[in-house]
C-alpha cells in the first residue's frame, strides 16, 4: 500500500456539488492499493500513519502524533498512486487492485486508523469522480509504502 499523507489545516471532498466529508486540523490521507497488498501491509501503514510525530509541539518541533493533537483523518482512495512511468508517456495501473479486492483493503485500512486514533475517520466514496480541496499546513507532505518500509 502506498500513502501520500498531507498535514491540513482543513481538507473535504464533494462528489458533484455535495460535500460528502470534511475534517479540520489532521491529515489528508491518499491510500493505493497493489494487487499483491494483503491486511499485513494496511497493519503496517496504519500503524505507522498514526504514530508519526508530523504535528508541532509547543517550541514549534514536529514532535506530536495525531492522536496528542486530537486531529482527524480523511482517508482517500486514489488507484493512480500506483502509476507506472517506465514506458512511454502514458502511465500504466497495471498492478493496482482490483475492486474486489481494494474495497475490503481500504474498508480494513479505515477501520484500523479509526480504532488507533480512538475515533471515526472520514472518508471519500470509493471509485467516485471527486473534488478535494485542502489547507496543506506547512507544507507537509509525507510517503509511505508498505513494500520499501518508507
Amino acid at each position: 500500500m502506498r500513502l501520500v499523507i498531507q498535514r491540513v489545516k482543513e481538507a473535504s471532498i464533494h462528489i458533484g456539488e455535495l460535500k460528502h466529508a470534511a475534517i479540520g486540523a489532521g491529515c489528508l490521507v491518499f491510500v493505493g492499493i497493489e494487487e499483491s497488498d494483503t491486511e499485513e501491509d494496511s497493519l503496517y501503514v496504519a500503524q505507522k500513519l498514526c504514530n508519526l510525530r508530523i504535528f508541532s509541539d509547543g517550541e514549534g518541533k514536529m514532535n506530536l502524533d495525531i492522536k496528542q493533537t486530537r486531529g482527524e483523518l480523511l482517508i482517500v482512495s486514489q488507484f493512480t498512486l500506483m502509476a507506472s512511468t517506465k514506458k512511454g508517456n502514458r502511465p500504466s495501473f497495471v498492478t493496482a487492485a482490483k475492486p474486489d479486492k481494494a474495497v475490503p483493503l481500504y474498508h480494513n485500512f479505515i477501520s484500523l486508523c479509526s480504532t488507533l486514533i480512538g475515533k471515526p475517520c472520514s472518508e471519500g466514496k470509493f471509485g467516485a469522480d471527486m473534488q478535494v480541496t485542502l489547507i496543506n499546513d506547512g507544507p507537509v507532505t509525507i510517503i509511505l509504502d508498505s513494500k520499501t518500509k518508507e
